[in-house]
């Protein structure tokens, strides 16, 4: 008996750190889930009871925000903002969206997101009001401070050059708010909370995500399904001043919507070198050459993940011949269910959203910020397959296939050959000292806050 009790207490002991190592690993998962929710649901969240406990600081002032841009810029510029909040201790007021932009939009922040949800999921970051106390007069310039921030400014200029303006102002209100923090150079606690807003705090309202989840279960129940972000509106090619593949009378109508908008600055384009370059959105008909370069078969169903094309059904005749299955909201759901998402131009694209984020392939036609976005999110959500197109590559290929230089197969297997390492995968971000416009987007690929975080230490 004597000589047995050893071998009794190793296996108590065994026994203990066993059950010690499950305990940690659970808390360990519990505590990711309650950061980010659970990753195989798109847009996450914890049982409504469960709230995490209120973080208790002396608030600076308020900070309030006024988004600019389309539904997905403004997706980016609140993240960015909470984290600005949290960095400086401010209380923060529900975000104001743009509705001056082109698509004159008057949503407002609870007309697409569930505010309640926001508040409440960030209440141990960051304390967030629906608005300013009635002591603070609006236009108070002695008590209100309005400004833009510096564009892709770090956690140095928003400690060094913003905080201390709360000494004489009472709250800040940022007016312009797109790319106003780093890429990179940012502490890995503050991009964990651009994240979290990003992948669990901006629920969708239960409309948006009701009418969101019908759109996948009936693509769903037709087999798997190819969500195409065919960014070919009028907006787009006002904007970039591309007209290739339009008639004199398309480019001129464009170009006269481009000189009325002031925010637009460059006027004067050169939209050939422009597209050699591969800053235009593919069209239509080359879209299809792609899609049937990369092997997409004449049966594959495709969602178009956009709004109005410009054209309409003639420019979309060439994709639709190539692929027959094509398919839009508007033709997947009654037009009775569609009427109040009209006219709203965010909350329409809230819908492509939620159908492109659950799709088994996404294809973007430029890289723009709902394509930055989704592309982030499917890495997210376990590096789901996402197509990046090399349109300067395949500007080259289109054009000698055109012109008949080269043959159907050698311009295929060229496309192929391509887009081999262009399906989004674990990689780090490319940082360039000095020019953070071209650094790789966070948004696109927030590597700190994905399962390969470790390699880019």
């Amino acid at each position: 008996m004597a000589r047995s009790r050893p071998r009794v207490w190793l296996l108590a002991a065994c026994a203990a750190v066993l059950l010690w190592a499950s305990v940690a690993q659970l808390v360990a998962v519990g505590r990711l889930l309650l950061l980010f929710g659970v990753a195989g649901d798109a847009h996450p969240s914890p049982p409504p009871s469960v709230l995490p406990p209120p973080r208790i600081y002396k608030s600076n002032g308020y900070l309030k925000i006024s988004c600019n841009g389309g539904l997905n810029q403004m997706r980016s510029e609140i993240c960015d903002m909470v984290a600005v909040a949290r960095l400086l201790n401010l209380t923060m007021v529900v975000p104001e969206l743009d509705k001056r932009s082109f698509w004159a939009d008057q949503s407002n922040f609870g007309d697409i997101f569930d505010v309640r949800h926001f508040i409440d999921s960030l209440r141990d970051e960051v304390q967030i009001i629906k608005q300013l106390p009635e002591s603070l007069g609006a236009r108070d310039s002695d008590i209100i401070l309005q400004m833009p921030p510096v564009s892709w400014s770090d956690e140095k200029y928003y400690l060094h050059q913003i905080l201390p303006l709360f000494n004489k102002y009472s709250a800040i209100h940022f007016n312009k708010t797109d790319a106003r923090l780093a890429n990179n150079g940012i502490s890995t606690e503050l991009q964990l909370l651009r994240c979290r807003v990003n992948f669990h705090a901006l629920k969708f309202t239960p409309q948006i995500e009701g009418l969101g989840n019908k759109l996948v279960h009936k693509l769903r129940a037709k087999g798997t399904f190819v969500a195409l972000h065919l960014r070919y509106e009028m907006d787009m090619l006002a904007f970039s001043g591309c007209n290739h593949g339009l008639s004199p009378e398309e480019a001129e109508e464009l170009k006269k919507m481009r000189y009325a908008y002031p925010w637009w600055r460059d006027k004067e384009i050169d939209s050939q070198a422009k597209r050699s370059q591969g800053l235009c959105p593919l069209t239509p008909e080359e879209t299809s050459l792609v899609l049937k370069a990369l092997g997409f078969q004449k049966d594959a169903l495709i969602y178009i993940a956009a709004g109005e094309i410009y054209g309409g059904d003639r420019r979309l005749e060439p994709l639709r011949a190539a692929f027959p299955k094509l398919v839009r909201k508007e033709m997947l759901l009654d037009s009775e269910v569609l009427r109040q998402f009209q006219n709203h131009s965010s909350q329409m694209a809230a819908l492509d959203f939620i159908v492109s984020t659950a799709s088994d392939v996404f294809i973007p036609t430029f890289d723009g910020n709902m394509a930055k976005l989704v592309e982030g999110h499917r890495r997210f959500l376990g590096f789901r397959r996402s197509v990046v197109l090399d349109r300067q590559k395949l500007v080259e290929l289109l054009d000698l296939y055109t012109n008949k230089t080269i043959s159907w197969d050698n311009f295929a297997s060229s496309v192929r050959e391509a887009h081999k390492s262009r399906v989004a995968q674990p990689s780090c971000r490319r940082k360039l000292e000095n020019r953070p416009k071209e650094e790789d987007y966070f948004y696109a690929n927030p590597h700190e806050c994905l399962a390969n975080s470790s390699l880019c230490s």
